[in-house]
């Protein structure tokens, strides 16, 4: 009987183990706010990441792409429900993961004898004005973090820091459209580089290494990555425009207004 919680404990972390694993080969999400709003980015194969939740509400994942639909199905739900009997004004991002689809993600990742989620979430929110704008990252295990600015999400710890540092050192006021989605480019370009290289390493002290060496990298090198590795696949991007018209604020930038964005040193065949 006393050694139940202690089976208990190494079956959380062996989970934890299959999941970190799960993740190496994911595509990192990049939002970043810029003047009119919000930007999201990421690069995928075909299987959409990127996904409008509410009026002022998107989603980003990374992970297996029929858990991703089941909790996007549930903050959907969630969303207009919660629209429908209070208001629009309550269907917040902060409520959405506080007490929609964190405790979700809780359970089944605690539930041992159950399969858990393989998914990371990024939910963002556009606020009334500039400057009032909420990210939020939902980990596999239901552990949150809100914060402003911008959210990543990427296969370790270590490489969100890292793009999310990247993107803070860009500037200290929101970007034009243009040099947000570069920047979004740029940030996934790192992350993407530095999860390959750690999953090439067998040590920890040369996944530092090569963390810093991604880190370092600079706009050249990150777009000619950006080019390589996206050039078989398909680039997402979508805004939270705070201009646009009407109550939804969520829409995807077509091929040709991407294509006029990216940096000109990257030409890719987009989907």
């Amino acid at each position: 009987m006393y050694e139940e919680p202690y089976r208990w404990v190494e079956a959380v972390g062996n989970r934890r183990q299959y999941l970190d694993e799960q993740f190496k080969q994911g595509s990192p999400v990049v939002a970043l706010a810029y003047e009119q709003g919000i930007v999201l980015l990421t690069v995928s194969k075909g299987t959409p990441k990127l996904y409008e939740i509410y009026d002022r509400l998107a989603l980003g994942g990374m992970g297996h792409p029929a858990d991703l639909e089941k909790l996007r199905f549930s903050l959907l739900e969630m969303a207009h429900v919660e629209g429908f009997n209070r208001s629009p004004s309550d269907v917040t991002g902060s409520r959405m993961v506080k007490y929609g689809i964190a405790p979700v993600i809780k359970q089944a990742f605690e539930e041992v004898f159950k399969a858990p989620f393989i998914v990371k979430i990024l939910l963002a929110e556009l606020g009334p004005k500039a400057g009032r704008d909420a990210f939020l990252v939902i980990n596999y295990d239901g552990t949150f973090e809100e914060g402003s600015g911008c959210a990543v999400v990427a296969a370790t710890r270590q490489v969100e820091q890292e793009m999310a540092t990247y993107l803070r050192g860009q500037s200290s006021i929101p970007l034009p459209l243009d040099r947000a989605v570069g920047a979004a480019l740029r940030a996934w370009a790192l992350g993407d580089r530095a999860q390959r290289r750690a999953a090439e390493e067998t040590g920890g002290g040369e996944e530092t290494k090569a963390g810093t060496q991604s880190g370092a990298a600079d706009a050249a090198t990150l777009d000619a990555h950006f080019r390589h590795a996206a050039a078989e696949k398909s680039v997402e991007c979508a805004v939270l425009d705070r201009t646009q018209p009407g109550s939804s604020k969520y829409r995807t930038l077509t091929v040709e207004e991407l294509g006029r964005l990216l940096p000109p040193d990257v030409n890719l065949s987009l989907e």
